[in-house]
């Protein structure tokens, strides 16, 4: 199989392509860093790059949270004026099957559930609970204190911030084109992936680059909130070999099929910023009890259903893949 690898020079598309080239596809890589002219946005370049290939895979985009609302045009741009010029271009020339780097911020908050009210949505957090260190979301009807669980794949979407709004309409965009075309779709909605090749000192890195950044400066880890926010950290090979298996696998036509993709094992952002002091022989994280708008507390989704229908399974475990990204150049 010919599979057209956009960002493929990057951090999660440049481990893409080495899982489709060790398994016999040929990858041909669309990307700015390696060409200054492949850039997603035009349609000429696209329309050449996607021509003669089986298949797309989907990973150029920009990412994190960014400087602030400042950056939107240009998320917009980059990812959902892109998204759509790529789309276009497949409509135009016939490639019938496309893997989209998804995320698991379109969800925002993860599943919570009351003693007495059963499962619920909170809202964004007020600005006056996060100044007070009042960091976990109450019930919305009652004000209890709930309990967090994983997220489902057909968990309503409730973006909280650009990044994730981009990110969900790129899975719109997605469908619309599987509807229009009869094509297959599938987005992997990622949950907080890391390794080797994560870009570092930039705001738009996450958060496990951050604090590998800060240990190799010699400073300690700064873990905002309480360090108590539960997150997913899923190893970048894991999530090269699930887009793999979607491309392998061809989803129904005409619809776009959704997959979490996480490790299975939540862990506290706080753990992982001790794991990865502890391997790197640094200072010990600093919580700092500062917040970031936009952040949400808990978000673990259910990764069952990728398991089961494509027979996937994360191989790389946290301490072993935190040891790893602790060290590596």
């Amino acid at each position: 199989m010919r599979v057209l690898v956009t960002g493929g020079a990057g951090f999660i598309g440049s481990h893409v392509v080495e899982a489709l080239t060790a398994h016999g596809h040929e990858a041909v890589v669309f990307d700015v860093r390696a060409d200054p002219g492949a850039d997603v946005r035009d349609p000429a370049a696209v329309t050449r790059a996607v021509a003669g290939v089986d298949a797309v895979c989907h990973q150029a985009a920009m990412v994190g949270l960014g400087m602030g609302f400042g950056d939107a045009v240009e998320y917009v741009s980059r990812n959902d004026l892109g998204t759509a010029v790529l789309l276009a271009a497949m409509a135009e020339v016939g490639v019938r099957h496309l893997v989209l780097a998804g995320s698991m911020v379109v969800y925002g908050e993860g599943r919570y559930a009351c003693p007495r009210d059963g499962v619920v949505r909170p809202g964004p957090r007020a600005v006056a609970d996060l100044d007070a260190g009042r960091f976990e979301p109450g019930c919305p009807v009652c004000g209890a204190e709930l309990s967090a669980g994983l997220v489902g794949e057909d968990a309503p979407a409730d973006p909280r911030n650009v990044y994730a709004t981009t990110k969900l309409a790129q899975e719109h965009l997605a469908a619309a084109w599987a509807r229009s075309t009869g094509g297959s779709a599938v987005s992997l909605r990622y949950h907080n992936v890391y390794g080797p090749r994560m870009p570092r000192d930039t705001p738009y890195a996450g958060v496990a680059s951050f604090f590998r950044s800060a240990l190799a400066r010699g400073e300690a880890p700064r873990v905002f909130e309480d360090g108590r926010q539960r997150r997913d950290f899923v190893h970048v090979r894991d999530v090269a070999a699930a887009n793999l298996v979607a491309l392998e696998g061809r989803s129904a036509p005409g619809v776009l099929t959704v997959y979490n993709t996480g490790s299975g094992e939540p862990h506290t952002v706080g753990e992982m910023a001790r794991a990865l002091a502890d391997a790197h022989g640094g200072p010990a994280p600093v919580i700092t009890g500062e917040y970031r708008l936009g952040d949400v507390r808990h978000i673990t989704a259910d990764s069952s259903r990728l398991r089961t229908e494509l027979g996937w399974k994360p191989e790389v475990g946290f301490a072993e893949g935190m040891r790893e990204f602790a060290l590596c150049e």
